[in-house]
């Protein structure tokens, strides 16, 4: 397993790559989010904890960048900014766990093998079921598309799309939907589940589709019968 850390503190990093050595964690270290990109383009890892606040940019733009550029491991952000708002916001702009500043070294040591270790299965389920009715997925574009209209995804987006087409007309619950995309087993307490679904709806209202029906307290069904 490879881990691309990307910290400014050298104190830090340190700690990091010292804790996920010790676990087995083949690390390499960034400083900068320049550094931190061109390594994550040119080297193959299964996970990325990523410092959201860098000298020379933002963790936040840097993997909007990654992503705009091809795929990308899954991510922990790192930040001394912890309150709900800023969860909120690094998950949305795609990492895919998010932990505060200070932390232990053996939560953090946890939540990337958590990451690295369910991601293949995402992806696995990504490709699972590629249509229903006249909506399909695009996995080289990570793009869905109806009829002859495509709009892209980022991943989370794309994961959550492809979980509900893959249980169409049946009931996907939240809890379900936060083991599946986001590998929690615990409700990370933000509205993380009902922001990004508000999006994914509104870019498949973009291809003139909207197949998602909401059950309040109880999850989503992606209707088979809006597809067609």
């Amino acid at each position: 397993m490879r881990c691309l850390v990307i910290e400014d503190d050298p104190v830090i990093a340190g700690h990091i790559v010292g804790g996920l050595s010790a676990s087995g964690i083949d690390t390499t270290w960034a400083s900068t989010a320049a550094q931190g990109l061109a390594q994550g383009r040119e080297g193959a890892f299964d996970s990325v904890v990523l410092d959201r606040l860098l000298p020379d940019g933002n963790g936040i733009e840097l993997l909007r960048t990654w992503r705009r550029h091809g795929p990308v491991p899954p991510v922990l952000m790192l930040s001394a900014l912890g309150s709900v708002k800023d969860r909120i916001e690094g998950l949305e702009s795609g990492a895919d766990d998010y932990l505060a500043k200070p932390f232990h070294m053996a939560e953090l040591v946890a939540r990337v093998q958590a990451i690295s270790r369910r991601a293949p299965t995402r992806d696995q389920d990504d490709t699972a079921a590629r249509a229903v009715g006249r909506l399909r997925l695009d996995p080289s574009r990570h793009a869905a598309c109806f009829g002859t209209a495509s709009v892209e995804l980022n991943r989370k987006l794309y994961s959550l799309l492809a979980h509900l087409m893959l249980h169409s007309d049946r009931l996907v619950t939240r809890d379900m939907l936060l083991e599946h995309v986001w590998g929690y087993c615990f409700s990370p307490g933000t509205n993380i589940v009902e922001s990004n679904m508000s999006r994914l709806r509104t870019r498949l209202q973009e291809l003139g589709v909207d197949p998602i029906l909401t059950r309040r307290g109880e999850g989503y069904v992606l209707l088979a019968g809006a597809c067609r």
